[in-house]
């Protein structure tokens, strides 16, 4: 069976180590390509856009793929979006890996808005230590609110050209284990943290550092994106893949 995974998070790797040494699967990793140094992975992997839905659909049929498993990033919408409209335009089936939301804890202190300008008016008058961790595509929002000290977190250098003045980055890959993060966020004397709600738990031990410290957490809200048949783990995703029937190519023979 062809697969297509379209990856680029914990889970999408989990998938590819998985199917790597399964016989019955013959898969292609895709990745965004907004990291130039991707970590290795055990399958083929491309890296880059196909052009839209209508450039997927033409993927899926010109590569002869016979199912499709969306492992992108929960705030990844338009990719999710393409995918739900392109294996239906193509006749493929689609599962959607969705790692479950974090959920309030006792001793949690979060404000949760719906946006990331949302996030960043949150923060206040009062000059504050945040710690961003957003990924390097919405930093640019806090630009305007020159009364904070920023530090972000990212594998790669942002390159937008509006970024919060004295921005600090750190520039690191994770998971993130709690000692570190406890760590981190005494060090920079961590005031706030500003984070998206991406669940798993890659960087789940900033939540779990916060928590223990008494730190506030503005959390962006994740908003439902179009999924095909939903799945909740790598393991689940190879399940639905044995159970969704023979290979196209043996389709009606």
């Amino acid at each position: 069976m062809r697969v297509l995974i379209l990856g680029g998070t914990t889970e999408a790797s989990a998938l590819a180590e998985l199917i790597a040494g399964d016989l019955r699967f013959q898969a292609t990793l895709s990745l965004a390509g907004r990291t130039s140094t991707p970590k290795p992975q055990p399958v083929a992997t491309r890296v880059g856009g196909f052009g839209g839905a209508e450039g997927l659909a033409d993927f899926l049929q010109a590569h002869e793929i016979d199912a499709v498993v969306d492992a992108t990033h929960p705030y990844a919408a338009r990719m999710s979006a393409n995918a739900v409209v392109a294996c239906k335009q193509a006749g493929v089936p689609l599962a959607s890996l969705v790692r479950p939301a974090w959920m309030m804890q006792a001793g949690d202190r979060w404000t949760i808005v719906p946006t990331t300008v949302a996030a960043a008016l949150a923060l206040g008058q009062a000059p504050q230590r945040v710690f961003l961790s957003l990924g390097r595509q919405d930093l640019h929002f806090f630009a305007a609110f020159t009364q904070h000290h920023y530090i972000a977190r990212l594998i790669e250098r942002p390159q937008q050209t509006a970024l919060p003045r004295g921005l600090v980055l750190l520039q690191q890959r994770g998971p993130f284990d709690f000692d570190a993060e406890l760590r981190l966020l005494k060090d920079q004397k961590i005031g706030v943290i500003v984070s998206r709600n991406s669940g798993g738990r890659a960087t789940y031990a900033k939540i779990e550092a916060a928590r223990v410290l008494g730190l506030p957490v503005i959390m962006i809200s994740r908003r439902a994106k179009p999924a095909g048949q939903i799945v909740k783990s790598a393991e689940a995703a190879v399940a639905w893949l044995a159970q969704d029937g023979p290979p196209r190519s043996l389709r009606g023979v």
